[in-house]
Formats: C-alpha cells, structure tokens, sequence
C-alpha cells in the first residue's frame, strides 16, 4: 500500500512520527511537506524523507486564497505518476483536494473548528476525523456530511503522547532536569494563521519582566518571528530557532505559557503547569482542558500572575486518562487508514 502524509505544519510531524514508522515497516510511504514554520526541521530532526511541494502564502486571506489552487496543482503533478492508494492528513486544507483531483480516499483531520479552509477539505474528503468534544454541528455549518465524519476520543495530543509517554516508561520515565533557576518556555502567537485576529507580540513585556526572575526560552514560530526575539532587549532571552523534541522540552519545563494552540496542549496534557494567553475564541477541545483543570487560560497575563503561578502550582504525571485515549485513537486512525 501506498500512503501519502501531507505535514503542512509543526505540530502534524509529531502528530505522525510513531504511525509513519509503524506503517512504513509494510508500506511504503510518501511524504510532502512546505515551509512552514519548524515543520521542515521537525522533519529533518526525525530522519524523515519528505518533499518540499510549493509555499506557505502567509497570513493575508487574499493570498492564500490565490496561492491555494497554486499549491494543489503542484502537490497533484508531485503525485501524479507515484499512483498512491490513501491520503491521510491533520489541517492540510490542500490534501482532500488533490486526493479527488487523483481520485484516491483521504481522510481529513482537524481539530480546529475556526478555520475557513476547513470548508473545501470537509467537501472533498472522503472521511473527516475530529476528537469528541467538537461538535456535530459546528462541523455541518462549514459543510461537512455527518456520514463522513468520525470522532476519535480524547484530544489531537494523546494520539502522539502516549507513544512518546510509553518509550520514555520504559527508559526510566520522565527524568526533571536539576537546575539553578526554574525554567519558563514560551511559544508566541501564531502570526500567520488564518484564523488568528489577535494582538502581535503583546508577549514582549511579560518577557522582559520574567529574565530578572527565571530563564526564559522562547519558541518562535519561523524566521520572522525568530529576527524580531533577536533585537537587542531580548539577549537575555534564549531564542531556540531550530526545533526542540517534545522530550527535550517537557523534563526542562517548569511553567510553559502558550499563544497558540497545540504545544499549549502537550504540555498540559503532560502535566507542565501551564498557562494559555491565547487572544481569540477558545476551540472546543480547550474548553475542555480548561474544564478539567489541565492548565489556565490568563489572556491579560501579567509578570506577577505568571511567577504566582509557577510558585504554587507543581507539575503533575501526565494525564493517563488523555494518553489510554490518545492510543485508542491511535489505533482508530490507522485502522481507517489501512482500510480505506
């Protein structure tokens, strides 16, 4: 079997690491990807090989719209002679298209129900997998059939983490790293995301604040992001601007605090106290974690709030009700895939 992985963004390398070496021990496996990001490092990081097909357009709606067909075409001569029998990806609005142009199955997952590209992906693809918090009819209002649409349990995270959680079990567990000051790592705001309407760089103060009190490690999303944590105000600050393994993070992590949305999420399922400043609406699956208690959500956070927090709250295990889902899901995922 031939099966096509399209990783458009940071997050879906992870997402599918384990199940890519799982499946490529019988299958053989294709691998498209665009520059995006710390998706092409992530990649490079795993010792995947992988095609670079076409651009990210940005953050401008008029420019992803025109480069849309642009990259659908591309992906569609990329794969046109590879002759592949599925198609499986995690917000790649592009796949399901280029799957219909070749006429093959994919399956579409999303957990993200604000984004506008979700509409032309729920049209094509042939199966739409989203976690159970989100909503039947949030989907069906960007167009998606009930009759394509599958609800694995748990979150996005847990179908990776737990993986990651049982090989670590085994080597001896989730070893704190021993340091002189606690360590606070911050990834900002998603600059170039459609459905992003909030502020830019309204972390800058709140950074400056913490340097005097913690070490501070901050996670840029791509160059752009990267130059501007280079000025000179921020050389206390350490900027990591390739890519980090979730492994590498989480044991250093004493407080994380995220803009955006999937780190936020690994981290609290792994049981790093964790604050969310995301800016906009909150997904389905957030409100969940909030519900349960998994991390805070402090648009307005302040410098003090920040080192309260990381004062009183302490790191947990991870979230083995998240984790025993996240491999149900797992296996859910894969099965479709095989059978499809």
């Amino acid at each position: 079997m031939r099966i096509w992985f399209e990783l458009t963004n940071s997050p879906h390398v992870n997402m599918f690491a384990a199940m890519i070496r799982d499946l490529e021990q019988d299958h053989e496996i294709i691998i498209t990807s665009r520059p995006l990001a710390n998706t092409i490092d992530l990649l490079d990081l795993h010792g995947f090989k992988h095609e670079v097909v076409g651009l990210h357009y940005g953050g401008r709606l008029t420019a992803k719209l025109l480069g849309f067909p642009v990259r659908v075409m591309q992906l569609r001569q990329f794969l046109a002679k590879r002759q592949i029998d599925v198609a499986i990806s995690q917000s790649s609005f592009h796949s399901p298209g280029v799957s219909r142009l070749l006429g093959v199955p994919s399956i579409y997952m999303n957990d993200n129900e604000h984004a506008l590209g979700n509409i032309p992906a729920f049209i094509c693809a042939s199966k739409i997998m989203v976690p159970e918090f989100l909503s039947l009819g949030k989907l069906k209002k960007q167009g998606a059939n009930p009759r394509k649409v599958i609800h694995y349990p748990g979150v996005k995270e847990g179908i990776y983490l737990w993986e990651l959680d049982a090989r670590l079990s085994k080597e001896g567990g989730w070893q704190r790293k021993a340091k002189s000051r606690k360590v606070v790592y911050v990834r900002p705001e998603p600059w170039t995301a459609q459905y992003y309407k909030g502020k830019r760089n309204f972390l800058d103060d709140l950074l400056l604040g913490m340097q005097d009190h913690v070490d501070v490690v901050l996670l840029p999303r791509g160059k752009e992001q990267s130059i501007h944590y280079q000025k000179p105000q921020f050389s206390r600050i350490r900027v990591v601007a390739t890519a980090l393994d979730i492994a590498d993070i989480a044991p250093d992590c004493d407080l994380f605090i995220g803009a955006g949305g999937t780190m936020t999420r690994e981290m609290a399922v792994l049981g790093i106290p964790t604050i969310s400043v995301y800016q906009d609406e909150l997904l389905d699956v957030d409100r969940y974690l909030l519900k349960v208690g998994a991390f805070a959500h402090k648009p307005e956070l302040m410098v003090e709030d920040a080192l309260r927090y990381l004062e009183l709250t302490e790191s947990r295990p991870p979230n083995r009700e998240l984790l025993e889902k996240g491999k149900t899901a797992y296996d859910m995922i894969k099965n479709e895939v095989l059978n499809s």
